[in-house]
């Protein structure tokens, strides 16, 4: 087994350390809590134990029987698979490497991408209207119906998987050599650059905000009375119910997000515009264009896996009529933002605080 040796981390640079034990400890504490829904026969909060959209996740098509000890019996062994990885730097076997960092990778893509499903998604789109709307009692709904156990561990799941990915990452990184904070080895991958991040950037951003666009469109064209893609009598049903303003909300939330998409190659992502008070002329920290696209990128990701494989989806829009067409793309829509958000970073990180690689 051969060690690695690596000069110690500023302290204001520490973060990726922390990450493998921070992931064994909310990974262990949610293993107990399925442990004892196993024991006790609560199960789980997902799935078919959920009767708050349980149906649009492919966590359904697990019984509650087999999925709730499974959860568990996952979730404890990523625990002490993260422990593993906060362990001194030390290079193991290839087989044991890629095996720890498979199984982590595999949990990371349940926890992030299977379990949230489409309910995060619609939460971070109706949120702006839920909180507005709250003292005014509109929309018309009980909040403890939206805000429930079922929503909290979808959440809850989220923040394991990025913990579990962000260990794995660092653990990787570090029995490679790498800078375990930027990811930087001696030998640059032309890739990365930052002209290159430009040029394959453009082109994932321009995706990514083109296809929540197509999605809009005909949310609007129905608020507008404008049956596109659908019959009048469905449209008529849907202002009936609401169901209409509910569509606009989500396509103004698409709207925002593809031009903010935009601001991720444009000069105004990088500076604040001169229109914005207090603001003008001053860098956009890195943070706040990375964090809020990512989290948006994932949750349409995960949101169209749970749609796409749901028959019942198939039958309500039509398959590729204009109802369900813009949502077939929703797949592309993630993984473009993804692409698009993590150039950006490239192109902005500069020199790193933990090995001034820069």
């Amino acid at each position: 087994m051969t060690t690695i040796t690596a000069s110690p981390p500023r302290t204001d640079s520490r973060w990726p350390d922390r990450l493998a034990p921070l992931a064994a400890a909310w990974l262990g504490l949610w293993g107990v809590l399925a442990l004892l829904g196993t024991l006790t026969g609560a199960g789980y909060p997902f799935g078919p134990n959920d009767p708050h959209g349980g149906d649009v996740s492919l966590l359904r098509l697990v019984p509650v029987e087999v999925a709730t000890p499974l959860f568990a019996g996952v979730l404890l062994t990523a625990a002490v698979a993260a422990l593993a990885m906060s362990r001194p730097a030390a290079r193991p076997p290839g087989p044991l490497r890629a095996l720890l960092a498979g199984y982590g990778w595999a949990v990371a893509f349940v926890l992030v991408l299977v379990v949230p499903d489409v309910r995060v998604l619609v939460i971070l789109g109706y949120l702006p209207i839920l909180i507005v709307g709250a003292p005014f009692g509109w929309p018309p709904v009980d909040y403890s119906d939206v805000f429930n156990w079922a929503l909290f561990g979808r959440f809850a799941a989220l923040a394991g998987g990025l913990l579990l990915a962000g260990a794995v990452l660092a653990w990787q990184r570090r029995t490679v050599g790498a800078c375990v904070g930027c990811g930087r080895a001696d030998t640059a991958q032309g890739w990365t650059t930052r002209a290159a991040a430009t040029r394959w950037g453009r082109w994932a951003a321009g995706i990514a905000a083109a296809i929540p666009l197509t999605y809009a469109v005909t949310r609007f064209a129905w608020a507008a009375g404008i049956p596109l893609g659908i019959s009048r009598e469905f449209l008529t049903e849907m202002q009936d119910t609401g169901l209409v303003w509910a569509g606009f909300g989500l396509a103004a939330f698409a709207t925002v997000g593809a031009i903010l998409t935009l601001g991720l190659v444009q000069r105004w992502g990088e500076r604040f515009p001169g229109w914005m008070f207090g603001l003008a002329g001053r860098r956009v920290p890195v943070k706040l264009a990375v964090v809020p696209a990512s989290l948006v990128a994932i949750s349409v990701t995960a949101a169209s896996l749970g749609l796409l494989s749901n028959p019942k989806f198939w039958e309500l829009t039509g398959g590729f009529s204009l109802t369900g067409a813009p949502m077939l793309l929703w797949p592309l829509w993630g993984v473009a933002l993804g692409v698009a958000t993590y150039a950006y970073h490239l192109r902005r990180r500069g020199t790193c605080q933990r090995c001034d690689r820069g």
